[in-house]
């Protein structure tokens, strides 16, 4: 490993709330709620019916006009790393293939292609319903699905490229297509971690001299009959179908489960010599990275050990990563999606490090607001409390009047508050079970 620092130098949102930074962090600020009754398709016989979309982005108006095809073979999670992508480089100041070709950029390259990585985390994309329906019907056998007939007349009703929008590393391969990524590149597909294991990755292949820039984080959407199927038989859905605005409670007294959503977020990390020749605004330096697995019961998969262990261990490596102590964190980015069991877990990992400064630092949850969106949540997540600490603001909780006051968490509550953050971890772990991943952020200086 060298001693390479690593900055973070552009964000790319693509949220409910709002697409790019300036929508994204306003509405984080004035503490707007997207989550509401399900417009996409009709949720009613479902048990719940909430959750938050990302509404008018297409891939074609942010890709070249040779690349609009392209869009046809792309499922909506590759929609939202290709939008995501473009804010990200935009925001950073990097001149790419794609925005010289889309005349956003003018002159040449300002990065070298080959030293350009990608790192992205991706979920289990959700197939069209409506593509599989013939394909599906034509399948059947004495009413029941026949292998043998998929593979005779089933498949004969999907385009060949059919499976090309569903595969997960297609979100990584469209971004570095469009934006000449020649540099290392890496799909994460593990759950709500996916984001923090990307970004972790790509700090590590800048540190180690591979590369110089990496685009990374994640996108997913859930919105989905299939997704939200799977989300509510895993019980982890909030049935206040009465109340969406307050179906979501991060950490909240009486939470009853998340609402699902769609969107994410890539960030721009580069080598800080690097960003300094070319003059780029820094919003962060990215000081440690963690990673843990936590085994769950054979008969719980899905249920978080009590005492947060996994969570607690990738927050500590984080630390010990940046070689800090827990005394220097001043601010913490929760996942806290709303979950009963999964925050209270949660609540016990940050006791467990903090101790009896739990109840001093700053809680950072946003999902109250837009809602869980899987692999692409933790880099919401991750640009929310870089965008707190750079523009020293903390946003207001989205029901945050509803935390639940024996956890002893301190969530900002009713408005958005100046605070001058100088070091933040942001915890993001699987629902499923397993993966835990942490990240620290410290304020730039020379």
């Amino acid at each position: 490993m060298s001693d390479r620092r690593v900055v973070i130098t552009g964000v790319g949102p693509v949220a409910p709330l709002g697409v790019g930074v300036a929508e994204f962090w306003s509405a984080l600020l004035e503490g707007r709620n997207a989550v509401r009754r399900i417009s996409a398709f009709d949720p009613g016989r479902f048990d719940s019916h909430v959750g938050s979309q990302v509404e008018g982005v297409a891939a074609k108006d942010f890709v070249p006009k040779g690349y609009r095809k392209a869009e046809k073979i792309m499922a909506r999670d590759i929609v939202l790393a290709v939008v995501a992508a473009h804010h990200a480089v935009s925001d950073a100041g990097l001149r790419t293939k794609c925005l010289i070709e889309r005349g956003d950029a003018t002159g040449e390259p300002n990065l070298d292609s080959t030293r350009f990585g990608a790192n992205i985390g991706s979920g289990l994309i959700c197939a069209d319903l409506a593509e599989l329906a013939e394909a599906l019907h034509n399948s059947s056998e004495n009413g029941r699905f026949s292998i043998a007939r998929w593979g005779t007349e089933g498949m004969n009703n999907l385009t060949p490229l059919w499976l090309l929008k569903f595969l997960p590393n297609m979100l990584a391969c469209h971004v570095t297509i469009v934006h000449d990524c020649q540099g290392p590149s890496n799909t994460i597909t593990c759950g709500e971690a996916s984001s923090h294991l990307a970004i972790g990755e790509a700090f590590r292949t800048i540190a180690r001299g591979v590369a110089d820039v990496c685009i990374c984080g994640g996108a997913e959407s859930k919105i989905n009959p299939m997704a939200l199927l799977r989300q509510s038989l895993g019980r982890r859905l909030s049935r206040r179908n009465d109340d969406p605005a307050t179906a979501c409670r991060p950490f909240g007294l009486e939470r009853d489960g998340t609402a699902i959503s769609e969107g994410g977020g890539l960030v721009i990390l580069e080598d800080l010599e690097h960003a300094r020749r070319r003059g780029a605004r820094i919003y962060a330096e990215l000081v440690g990275f963690g990673a843990a697995n936590d085994a769950a019961p054979p008969t719980q998969p899905s249920t978080p050990p009590a005492d947060g262990r996994g969570a607690a261990l990738a927050l500590r490596k984080a630390l010990r990563d940046a070689k800090l102590d827990p005394q220097a964190l001043d601010l913490v980015s929760a996942f806290a999606p709303g979950i009963p069991a999964h925050d209270a877990s949660e609540a016990a990992a940050l006791k467990a490090v903090l101790g009896a400064r739990l109840a001093e630092v700053p809680i950072l949850a946003i999902k109250g607001g837009i809602g869980n969106n899987g692999a692409g949540s933790g880099a919401l997540d991750f640009i929310a409390m870089v965008l707190s600490l750079y523009n020293a603001t903390l946003p207001p909780t989205v029901n945050g009047r509803f935390v639940d006051p024996s956890l002893g968490l301190r969530a900002t509550v009713g408005r958005s508050v100046d605070a001058r953050v100088e070091t933040a971890a942001s915890l993001a772990y699987a629902l499923g079970g397993g993966q835990n991943a942490a990240l620290l952020i410290r304020r730039y200086r020379d």
